[in-house]
């Protein structure tokens, strides 16, 4: 029983499980205190505190159970209690047992009979008058039958409703905490991390799961034996009882000093975690930046930091827990000497009321009851870590939403005009509170009229649109639509009635039709395709093998940005909204898609309310009002006339537009278009009129090439998107398979891992053996002081019992010293493994090739799972698990030697039995291990389900798609939820089997004793050696074998790790092979390249492409969306490597060059510019990875990116923190940062992906500027769909189908009147 005991808890307190499960930390919570700095440092003070008030109370936990959960929690409660009270009344049948052993024992001593002399010889074995020891025996035996089929009932009853409860609450906890999440107010997530999000959603939602399920049955199931125990033996005997209970305070107290240390550092070490999982997070979703910039080493050094922090508290952790342990034991087995030692007192000095057996019934009960109560203890420590879990995930449910999307209050008027006014609005963002954005704006749109917001980025344009969809509300003024202030609007129906369309579009990771349905519920598959057909994008559609039925992948990744900004329109048109709302809507199209759109979308307008923003004025020149913003207010409004007239800010823009020549991207755009007009003025192209206004023209060209500029980004999205897809495809086709045949790992090679810490593992091995052999002596003594009852004299009786009761204390010694010896060798080796292996997944998966990633299969959500799970699961195969079993095999094998020594036909028997013991453990083991790969593989899909949307929020929230959101969750985790209703009450079944083959053995093992005893073969007290011998290593093979099902998921979690670790990648950015060029002149060519992404065989991206650019020159590219252009960029890069032909830089093919090298000549800076969670410096420096950036350094490239002004006026200038992705910059912001990131390393090569769309006129002029200074004697290639941008270039290609159709110099194009001039052309007519 004390076995028992000491391996449950041994097991328990440091299960990787509880350290992996949830980040319930609550010193990290975000939502709590948006001021993450503040945060971290007040969080040592407040750890202690907050781990004590932090969590909800015990009723409050099972909050979400209906009246069902609470009649199976009743029903197996009850059989809790009933089951608690089997092994105490075991003892009590034990006892009396033992006094008719001892009768015998005495009886034969009385006689004198010499049992060696008739060991052999049963007739001449004399009977005890009165006492058939045989038919004694029969009666005990049945009693312990009927025991043991009472205990499988109740414990099937018990676990089975336990669990069944526990999967239904949970189901609901889910979805209650997914549907709270998604409707939360956006300045909510502003001050959350997201990464936290779905790490509640995963794991503490799955640690609430644990405390409510079937530890808590067990733990009443223990608490009623404890009862049960402490009032049998006040009922035997309360003097003995008190004497032995004397010694519980002591042990309290340990565990009590224990737990405390325990508590502070499992928070330390789940913050460390934390933090590491969110530094994993931002990587592995910025993987191509990463690569492009070399950033692999500072990645990995950024995770290391966080790891080495939770490998420290980690060993203290082991430590604190295993010398918490060795203390009890300690305390344990004094208290074992104190009572035998006091318990043969009372048989002399009280004969009438203690006699061995009663000494025995008490000493086992109590000793059991306090025993069950340490036992209970880690099923206790589950329910706090539940009540420490659902503390955060509760509030979130039950806050109040400041701007509720799911309310059904508020007004929801039958008829809508669509009059939007803002009234003396003033506003800064709840997470910068210090920054004002509107100061006073004041704003009016008529019903059906067109009003286009135009100026500088940042100037609060976009957060007006956020106002008017309630996504926050003003701090002062108020909003009114007809005329009612719109926060007494119904919020979903007010979203329900705009239609958004935004300057990077959100698609979801489901097929074409579905995402066009996202925009209104119900819609049927018709007009899902007017609603393509309207925003033209129903012909690239048709041409796909799946048409409308082709999957998009995460993001979207599978589709170019001009297919996906198409997708978006016909999303917002399905709507059929009152008020339209575009925000770059055609930014991202090349020329003859966006021609279309655009006239797509003023059709769309037409009788609609619509709010237009733009840098690219000519898109908006024909709003009925334009509304010039600066500094958060409205400085002048009117018709493009008016405007012009009054030559304020908007005259001065326009102006700026029509007369530069290479600007920024909608700069450059714009002034190209500008030139290119000029130029085609020159060509005699005639149909220009009003050129002499240069604001007119300028503006109807710029719509053109603001376009064309983001249909070359999109094409370049596109391709990465096709292989993408091509990746999600092929992943999607094999992955069952693959996750079915994971590599076998042997059992070595887990071991291997743990290979430079075998010294600690070999000394904390000897420690587990001497700790293991404890219990075989432990048996010995034990035996020959209930045999020391034969002995008649009482002093001699009593200088034996003395005497073997010292030696328990000499034990008491060896067993704590052993333990603290296993805390530190064992911690060290675990957590060092655990640190290792995290460290190398990571470094593994940022190994990878991008097509890689684009394989579904690796999801981000996926990948950041396993690399939190894992590593510490596979801890349970090494360090103390093996510690465990090494302690279990000595135990066993020292027992089994001391049996056969004292009585080894009875040995026999119980080895006999031995194999069912096992058996029924390994049965309850395989029904565990069969259900974690199925529960894992379905936990991943919600995951990928709940990052989506809650990444996308602002997405999901202006489509009012919450529901369809959490609808998508509930059917994912429908399997699961069905799998654990079936498996509860297997569960159960293989639980009492478990729990009664104890009682089955006893009566076996006495009914056998009795008939050897009777026959002479043997004595009692060699009986009792060998049973207890036996038992006790039983016991602890039992505990050991029960560590199981972490070993299941170790063996899956290794197989895991191994396939990754395993997985050589096809381009290895590692690799230290290839030549490092001593001069880098930055001669480019395309020799032939054939290349179609890895998740899309059948889509052809480059056939025969072939292309050279020169040392200085400046090379163009252009063509319609999905051409091939920004796959060619990505060639070069080596994202990817091409099926045929080859990639040549200064003549050496690229694959035979060092990759980082050859990485760090190259400066790209591309549409979506991706920025870290650190600070506006630290994004910078990020350009040049191979060493320390210096400020000066920093503010040269901020200067040459137009950004420094912009920086020095921030409050912490230099040191601002951008926020996750950037968040707290504007689009034209980050691209700055991007540009000086890129210009930091002063590349041979540099690479502009649509460069300059994201800023407005006047930083665009600027930073086209500053590119063009920076191209000089550099190789440069542009994408561009802007005709503009590019015609200053060298040299202009034009790819068309991936291949190079024609190319020159602009005028030699031009003259040629092919794809070019066509090109310029319809831009010109636009």
């Amino acid at each position: 029983m004390k076995d028992d005991f000491i391996n449950h808890t041994e097991k328990e307190p440091p299960n990787p499980k509880s350290a992996s499960n949830g980040y319930d930390n609550p010193a990290f919570q975000h939502d709590e205190k948006p001021e993450q700095n503040d945060e971290l440092r007040n969080e040592k003070k407040k750890k202690n505190e907050t781990s004590k008030e932090k969590m909800v109370g015990i009723l409050k936990l099972f909050g979400y159970a209906d009246w069902l959960d609470i009649i199976l929690m009743m029903i197996g409660l009850i059989a809790a209690v009933a089951n608690g009270t089997g092994m105490p009344l075991l003892f009590v049948l034990f006892g009396g047992m033992t006094n008719r052993f001892v009768t015998i024992g005495q009886a034969v001593n009385m006689s004198s009979v010499n049992l060696s002399a008739v060991m052999n010889s049963s007739s001449t074995c004399s009977a005890v008058p009165g006492l058939d020891i045989e038919a004694e025996m029969i009666r005990f035996a049945s009693y312990y039958v009927g025991i043991g089929f009472a205990v499988i009932t109740l414990s099937t009853i018990q676990v089975w409703t336990f669990l069944t409860s526990a999967a239904r609450q949970t189901a609901r906890i889910r979805q209650k905490f997914f549907f709270a999440i998604l409707h939360q107010e956006m300045a909510w997530f502003d001050a959350s991390q997201m990464g936290m999000l779905n790490t509640r959603l995963t794991d503490d939602i799955n640690t609430i799961h644990e405390g409510i399920g079937d530890k808590i049955c067990i733990f009443v199931q223990l608490f009623a034996t404890f009862l049960t125990g402490i009032i049998i033996g006040f009922i035997y005997g309360w003097k003995l009882t008190l004497v032995i209970l004397s010694v519980s305070p002591l042990l309290a107290a340990s565990v009590a000093v224990g737990s405390v240390f325990l508590a502070s550092f499992t928070t330390e070490e789940l913050t460390a975690y934390a933090r590491a999982g969110a530094v994993a997070e931002e990587i592995l979703t910025a993987i191509r930046t990463v690569v492009a910039f070399n950033g692999q080493k500072k990645a990995l050094a950024k995770y290391d930091v966080n790891l080495e922090n939770a490998r420290r508290v980690g060993v203290k952790k082991s430590i604190t827990t295993n010398t918490t342990l060795g203390f009890a034991e300690f305390v344990l087995f004094g208290a074992y000497a104190l009572s035998l030692w006091y318990g043969t007192k009372l048989t002399v000095e009280e004969k009438e009321n203690y006699d061995i057996g009663r000494v025995l019934i008490i000493y086992f009960s109590v000793l059991l009851g306090a025993f069950s109560l340490g036992r209970a203890s880690p099923h206790l420590e589950s329910v706090a870590n539940a009540r420490v879990a659902a503390y955060e995930v509760y509030k979130v449910i039950s806050k109040h939403r400041l701007v509720d999307s799911s309310a059904k209050e508020g007004y929801r008027p039958d008829k809508l005009k669509g009059e939007i006014e803002f009234k003396n609005i003033h506003f800064s963002y709840p997470s910068r509170p210090d920054v004002k954005i509107l100061n006073g704006l004041n704003l009016k749109v008529q019903s059906g009229k067109t009003i286009a917001l135009v100026g500088s980025s940042g100037c609060g344009k976009s957060t007006a649109i956020q106002l008017l969809q309630r996504f926050y509300d003003p701090v002062q003024g108020e909003i009114t639509l007809d005329g009612r202030d719109i926060r007494t609007l119904n919020v979903k129906w007010l979203r329900e009635h705009i239609g958004l369309v935004s300057q990077e579009p959100i698609l979801f990771a489901t097929t074409i039709a579905e995402n066009i349905r996202y925009g209104r519920e119900g819609i049927t598959d018709s007009e899902i395709e007017k609603a393509a057909k309207e925003a033209n994008a129903f012909d690239f559609i048709s041409r796909l093998p799946d048409k409308f039925n082709t999957m998009v992948g995460e993001r979207g990744a599978q589709l170019s940005g001009g297919q996906k900004q198409r997708i978006a329109i016909a999303r917002a048109l399905a709507r059929n909204p009152r008020i339209l709302l575009l925000d770059e809507a055609t930014s991202a199209l090349d020329t003859q898609s966006e021609s279309v759109v655009q006239a797509a979308l003023d059709k769309a307008r037409a009788g609609r309310t619509t709010i237009v923003i733009a840098h690219r004025l000519s898109t908006i020149q024909t709003a009925d009002i334009i509304a010039g913003f600066h500094n958060g207010v409205v400085v002048e409004q009117g018709t493009h006339n008016e405007l012009m007239t009054l030559k304020g800010d908007y005259y001065s823009l326009v102006m700026r537009q029509g007369h530069s020549g290479n600007t920024q991207n909608e700069i450059s755009e714009c002034d190209e278009e500008t030139q290119n007009l000029d130029d085609l003025r020159m060509e005699n192209v005639t149909d220009l009129g009003g050129f002499e206004e240069p604001g007119i023209l300028e503006m109807e060209s710029i719509p053109g090439r603001f376009r064309k500029c983001k249909s070359r980004k999109t094409s370049s999205k596109k391709k990465s998107s096709e292989k993408e897809t091509e990746n999600n495809k092929e992943s999607g086709g094999t992955k069952e398979k693959e996750e079915e045949n994971l590599p076998a790992v042997p059992y070595s090679r887990i071991l291997a891992l743990n290979k430079p810490e075998w010294l600690h593992i070999f000394f904390g091995m000897i420690a587990a053996a001497f700790s293991g052999g404890i219990y075989a002596v432990f048996s010995v003594i034990f035996g020959k002081i209930i045999g020391a009852f034969q002995e008649t004299d009482p002093e001699k009786r009593s200088k034996t019992t003395t005497l073997l009761s010292l030696m328990f204390l000499v034990l008491s010694v060896i067993s704590l010293v052993t333990h603290i010896i296993q805390g530190f060798m064992f911690g060290k080796s675990g957590e060092v493994l655990t640190k290792r292996l995290r460290f190398l997944s990571f470094k593994a998966l940022i190994q990878q090739e991008i097509g890689w990633y684009d394989d579904h299969k690796n999801a981000i959500g996926v990948l950041l799972t396993r690399l939190a799970t894992d590593a510490s699961q596979i801890k349970g195969a090494t360090g103390s698990q093996l510690g465990l079993f090494t302690k279990a095999a000595c135990t066993l094998l020292t027992a089994i030697i001391i049996a056969f020594v004292y009585e080894w036909r009875l040995t026999l028997l119980i080895l006999a039995c031995i194999p069912f013991i096992i058996a029924s453990n390994a049965i309850r083991l395989s029904s565990v291990a069969g259900h974690v790969l199925k529960d894992r593989k379905a936990l991943e899909v919600a995951g990928r389900i709940s990052i989506e949307a809650v990444e996308n929020i602002r997405t999901v929230a202006s489509l009012t798609s919450e529901d369809a959101f959490c609808e998508r969750y509930s059917a994912s985790l429908n399997g699961p939820y069905r799998d654990s209703l079936t498996k509860a009450p297997i569960y159960g079944f293989t639980y009492g089997i478990a729990q009664c083959t104890l009682y089955f053995l006893d009566a076996a093992v006495f009914r056998f004793a009795a008939w050897l005893i009777a026959n002479c073969y043997t004595n009692f007290e060699n009986v009792f050696i060998a049973f207890f011998s036996i038992l006790y290593a039983a016991l602890n093979v039992g505990q050991s074998i029960s560590l199981a099902p972490d070993f299941g998921k170790a063996k899956v979690s290794a197989q895991q790790i191994f396939q990754l670790l395993d997985q050589k990648p096809l381009i290895d950015s590692y690799s230290e092979e290839g030549t490092k060029l001593s001069q880098f002149d930055g001669n480019i060519e395309f020799r032939d390249i054939h290349f179609v992404y890895p998740t899309r065989p059948e889509a052809q991206v480059l056939q025969g492409f072939s292309l050279k650019v020169n040392k200085g020159q400046t090379l163009a590219l252009v063509g319609s969306s999905g051409c091939g252009k920004s796959t060619s960029i990505q060639l070069l890069e080596r994202f990817y490597d091409p099926m045929a032909g080859q990639v040549f830089a200064d003549g050496f093919d690229i694959k035979s060059l060092h990759l980082q090298w050859l990485r760090s000549k190259l400066g790209i800076v591309s549409q979506q510019p991706i920025l870290f969670d650190c600070s506006i410096a630290e994004n910078i420096q990020y350009g040049d990875n191979s060493r320390v950036v210096s400020q000066e350094e920093i503010e040269e490239a901020a200067k040459a990116a137009n950004i420094h002004t912009f920086i020095e006026n921030l409050p912490e200038k230099y040191n601002t923190q951008v926020g996750d992705k950037g968040a707290q910059l504007s689009g034209g912001q980050k691209q700055r940062i991007a540009i000086a990131r890129a210009l930091v390393r002063n590349p041979a090569v540099l690479l502009l992906d649509e460069a300059t769309s994201a800023l407005d006129t006047e930083s665009e002029k600027i930073v086209q500027k500053a590119l063009d200074n920076a191209r000089k004697g550099r190789t440069c290639i542009i994408i561009a769909h802007r005709l503009t941008t590019v015609q200053n270039a060298d040299v202009i290609a034009v790819i068309h189908n991936g291949k190079v159709v024609e190319q020159g110099t602009h005028s030699q194009l031009l003259a040629k009147e092919g794809h070019y001039y066509a090109l310029v052309n319809e831009q010109v007519s636009h």
